[in-house]
Formats: C-alpha cells, sequence, structure tokens
C-alpha cells in the first residue's frame, strides 16, 4: 500500500508533465485545440474497470449539440461514491469502456441545438449528464439542464444537483417528511448526509440522529441533533434517545445496516436505501465483500411488515432521470430547492477542488471517506488541490452564520491529506 500512493503521485505528476508538454506544443494552456479539422477537449477517461491506474487525461473529439441537446463549456463537475463503484465495474449492467465518467457539472451554455427553447448562449448553467461529465465541453438533452442563480459558484452548482435532489426526494418524495418528525442518516458527512441535514432544518421541530466517522464531528456537530461514531452501536445509542426509534432512515451503506435500519424504525416509518458503499472495501471490486454485504442483508418477510406497520423502499436519481423518463418530476424539485437556495435556507458544502489531473487524488479521499461534503473536479484548475486551512477540517459549514464564509486556500503538499501520507511514506523507506 506504501508503494501504491508513491507510484499513484508519480503517475500524476507525469500526467501533468505529459499534459503541459502537449499544451505548450500545440500553443495554449487548457481550452480546446485543433489538430487537423477536429476540435478536441480535455476528458478523463476509464480505460476499464479496475483501479486508479485505469483512470487518465486524454483529448477526444468535442461533441456537438444534437436535436434537444446543449452544448456546454464545463466548469466544475461532481464527484461521487458511485463514480468508484463504476471505476470498479461494481453497479449492475455497467457500460462498456472506455468511456467519460460523471453525472453532474456546472458551466456555461456554448450552443444550442435544434428545437431547445428556454436557454441563450452564455446562460449559467448546471446540468445531469448520462456519463461524459467529466471533460472540458459537454453535450445533453435540455431536460436536464438547469440555470443557476448569479450568486451560485460553478462549484456550489456542481455540488448541487446529485446531493440535493437525491435528499430531497427521499425526505420528501418518499418518505413525506413533517413536522416533529426524526431521521437517521449514515455517512452524514458526506454531501447526500449535509444535504439531508440542512432539508430537514427547513422543517421545524425535525430531529436528526447521524454516524460519521469520529474525525468530522467537530466539523459537522452543528448541523444534526444527535452524532454517533460509525463504527459505533448505533441501534443502542438511538433507542437510549429515542425509545421507540426513528419515522425514517436514510441508508446509504447496505449489508447488515439494513437490519438495524428497519429494527429502529417507529410504526409507520420509512426505511429507503440509496446506496451500498459497503461493497467497496479495496480499490478493485471485490466478489468477497459484494458476497458479504448481499449475505448480510436481513431478507425482507412483507408480512412482518405489514404487522409491524414499516415501509422499505429504494431511491435511485440516475435510474429515475435516465431510465424511467421522470425528468418534469426532478425539475419540479430544482425549482423548489433553487427557492431554498436563494432564501439561504440550504447551501451545497463543496470539501475541496481538484484539477482534471488530480482524479485518481480525488476518487482516494473520497474512498477514504476523507470528505466533508463534495469533492469537485475544477476543469480550469493548475494541479494544486484546495483544502482546509491548518490541516484540519472546517470548524462551521458554509451555511451557517459565519459572515465570511470562507474556508479553502491553496496549500503546501505536505498539508493535502494524500500527499503528506505519500511523504510519511517516503520518510519510512
Amino acid at each position: 500500500m506504501a508503494k501504491e500512493g508513491v507510484e499513484k503521485a508519480e503517475e500524476t505528476e507525469q500526467m501533468i508533465e505529459k499534459e503541459a508538454g502537449k499544451e505548450s506544443a500545440e500553443g495554449g494552456g487548457g481550452g480546446s485545440h485543433r489538430l487537423g479539422d477536429a476540435q478536441e477537449m480535455r476528458v478523463v477517461v476509464l480505460a476499464g474497470f479496475g483501479g486508479l491506474n485505469k483512470l487518465r487525461v486524454t483529448r477526444k473529439a468535442m461533441p456537438e449539440p444534437q436535436d434537444g441537446e446543449l452544448k456546454i463549456r464545463v466548469k466544475a463537475c461532481g464527484l461521487n461514491f458511485i463514480d468508484l463503484m463504476v471505476r470498479q465495474g461494481n453497479i449492475d449492467n455497467p457500460p462498456k469502456t472506455p468511456l467519460v465518467p460523471g453525472f453532474e457539472c456546472s458551466g456555461i451554455v456554448e450552443a444550442l441545438g435544434d428545437n431547445v427553447k428556454g436557454y441563450e448562449i452564455g446562460d449559467r448553467v448546471m446540468a445531469f449528464v448520462n456519463y461524459n461529465a467529466w471533460a472540458e465541453v459537454v453535450c445533453t438533452p435540455v431536460e436536464f439542464v438547469y440555470k443557476i442563480p448569479d450568486d451560485m459558484s460553478f462549484s456550489e452548482a456542481a455540488a448541487f444537483p446529485m446531493n440535493f435532489v437525491t435528499a430531497y426526494m427521499m425526505l420528501f418524495e418518499v418518505a413525506n417528511l413533517r413536522e416533529g418528525m426524526s431521521v437517521l442518516v449514515h455517512s452524514a458527512g458526506g454531501g447526500v448526509g449535509q444535504a439531508v441535514a440542512q432539508l430537514c432544518s427547513t422543517i421545524p421541530n425535525v430531529t436528526v440522529f447521524g454516524t460519521a466517522s469520529t474525525f468530522k464531528h467537530e466539523a459537522i456537530k452543528d448541523s444534526v441533533t444527535h452524532l454517533f461514531d460509525r463504527n459505533a452501536d448505533y441501534v443502542q445509542e438511538v433507542k437510549r434517545i429515542s425509545a421507540e426509534g426513528v419515522d425514517i432512515v436514510l441508508d446509504c451503506l447496505c449489508g447488515d445496516n439494513t437490519g438495524k435500519g428497519l429494527s429502529l424504525l417507529k410504526p409507520l416509518g420509512t426505511y429507503i436505501l440509496y446506496g451500498s458503499s459497503n461493497m467497496v472495501t479495496g480499490e478493485t471490486k471485490s466478489f468477497f465483500s459484494f458476497a458479504k454485504s448481499w449475505w448480510q442483508v436481513e431478507k425482507v418477510n412483507p408480512i412482518k411488515l405489514y404487522e409491524e406497520n414499516k415501509v422499505i423502499a429504494g431511491f435511485s436519481l440516475l435510474n429515475l432521470l435516465f431510465k424511467q423518463g421522470r425528468a418534469g418530476l426532478i425539475r419540479k424539485v430544482v425549482d423548489k430547492l433553487l427557492g431554498l437556495y436563494n432564501q439561504k435556507k440550504i447551501k451545497p458544502v463543496v470539501d475541496s477542488l481538484w484539477a482534471l489531473e488530480e482524479v485518481k487524488e480525488a476518487m482516494q479521499r473520497i474512498h477514504d471517506r476523507g470528505n466533508i461534503g463534495k469533492l469537485i473536479l475544477d476543469v480550469e484548475k493548475t494541479p494544486t488541490p484546495l483544502v482546509p486551512d491548518a490541516r484540519t477540517m472546517p470548524t462551521r459549514l458554509p451555511w451557517t452564520d459565519d459572515p465570511t464564509n470562507v474556508y479553502w486556500s491553496s496549500t503546501s503538499p505536505e498539508t493535502h491529506p494524500t500527499r503528506e501520507r505519500e511523504r510519511q511514506t517516503r520518510s519510512m523507506d
């Protein structure tokens, strides 16, 4: 593992040097290039399913919008846990490789396909993309594109769609969150977890129970009512506070947490599974982890659900959008969420910004569960990540009452978490 960290750093440096050489030879830095008659762009390509070494930055032909599509000059892309599972091939019916990963981005409208109405060239937008988001330019159907407020940054916009729409749909469309209810959310320090906490705060007297790694507790303690270590016996902790349990359980872990979540539900309570991160243990797909997680899932007896008045549900935003044709419903939800943003009631939490060439390190950070909020690929950024000041996570979250609302700054390699590990590795060699 120590050698892997050093090798990963060297691969990143070689990738940066290679791209810098290309840009110098082609007459510029960043942006698109003309090679012959074809206009090209930088993209992150997944060459095959597996480890971090399957990712690389390369150039490919720039797409042009088809009928009903917009062409977007990308400024920022969101990185989600589902992207790790895609990289490993740890999803149902994975697409063929090579492919460009990524499902959400923000940027500026650069061109309009035929029959596109309501948008103009130059509009600032965020969008869902059915893969291909990690690129300098994307084309996506107009029904998946949304204008963003003037005061929303591109990094915030890239952190907004997946996290907040998922949180809103689960809380209000599936579980019918109301005043006085209680919610248990796992990975409370992640992007969806923080979106859940913020949305719960818009409803009076909602109690939020959260699990997260201990080192995140100081940073997120004000966003949830009760916070537990992710490795603790949270079932007993919750019941000690609320003997009846909770009204809603939001589970992105799966495995034995399914049975625990069901056991915590009050009568008429709802358990929602929206991920299975427990299946991701190593850098590559593990049959053992998959089998263990599947084996630990409590087999649900419908008669028991009937007798105990409990509801079990699943939620996949990407399937709802791209396979089940609910783009109209999602647009209404986005409109409501942007209204809450304009009222200063919600605000995306951005953990850190990464250059495209640093995608391997960014993925390692999210794999290590080291992030608080969303990791963003900044398409225009040069490779020096933005991370929390003073080697620590922020002590307040951006959507609280902090008047400065500034947490991030460029740091030296010693303060970057992945490179700090590499530095320690070298010192031990």
